[in-house]
């Protein structure tokens, strides 16, 4: 078992109040298991030590879970690593919550949250790139992992959407980042998307095979990304394993 002097060294990195809401939520857990469930790169972060404690989240009572959320997101929009696996960690906590008789805080708080991002998704892009696309992949992630019955959220499909097609205007995929992005997200969550509303998913990729016919400017990076997604989503969402193959050795080049 690690030294507690450990855990406290990985907490010391938050705010004197985050850190009292992280050793809460630790509280008669022992370390070890969060070391042994967690990711490797996750332990290599220290500022993440609150990703492991929160998917091992078992009383949701203790804590301040509208404070939760609110972490979760400003360190999301902030760190792209962190914005790829959030939704893993919001997923466990709901979960937690749902057992509880009032357990709704986490959940609704999470997605006001969301909907304040969106709707200045604009200016974030203006200000930031790196935040744009940390929202981006975050709220996508949130779509892949948060269910209702089993269905993604309905209040989310739209949203991720717009987040999408925004990706895929001329200027975005002028910017690699961007489009890796876009590439990205496809190929988590678009077979999800294309079931939900598949008529957004052509209007997206009406965007995506123009912008790869007929935009000048593009690098050769973000052609061949798009060439790779839209032959992705033709072969019903996956590759052959000869495309995948060429397309990947590409990208490693």
């Amino acid at each position: 078992m690690m030294e507690n002097s450990t855990e406290d060294y990985r907490i010391q990195s938050f705010d004197l109040d985050t850190q009292i809401l992280l050793k809460t939520a630790l509280k008669g857990q022992h370390f070890t298991a969060l070391l042994s469930a967690s990711n490797a790169w996750m332990m290599n972060i220290s500022n993440h030590l609150f990703v492991n404690a929160f998917v091992f989240l078992l009383d949701p009572g203790s804590v301040n879970l509208e404070k939760v959320s609110n972490i979760i997101v400003d360190q999301s929009l902030k760190d792209q690593v962190f914005s790829k696996e959030a939704g893993r960690i919001c997923y466990t906590i709901v979960q937690a919550e749902a057992k509880q008789s009032n357990g709704n805080v986490f959940r609704r708080n999470l997605l006001n949250r969301l909907q304040q991002e969106f709707k200045g998704r604009e200016e974030t892009r203006g200000r930031s790139l790196q935040e744009w696309v940390c929202y981006v992949t975050f709220i996508c992630n949130i779509f892949d992992y948060l269910k209702v019955n089993n269905m993604p959220m309905v209040a989310l499909v739209h949203p991720v959407y717009d987040c999408l097609m925004r990706l895929a205007q001329p200027d975005a995929l002028m910017n690699e980042e961007e489009v890796d992005c876009l590439v990205l997200q496809l190929h988590r969550i678009g077979e999800q998307l294309e079931k939900v509303n598949g008529q957004r998913m052509d209007e997206l990729f009406f965007l995506l095979r123009d912008g790869f016919l007929l935009q000048e400017g593009l690098s050769s990076m973000a052609r061949l990304l798009l060439l790779e997604i839209l032959e992705f989503r033709a072969g019903g969402w996956m590759l052959s394993s000869t495309a995948h193959k060429y397309y990947y050795s590409e990208i490693a080049d």
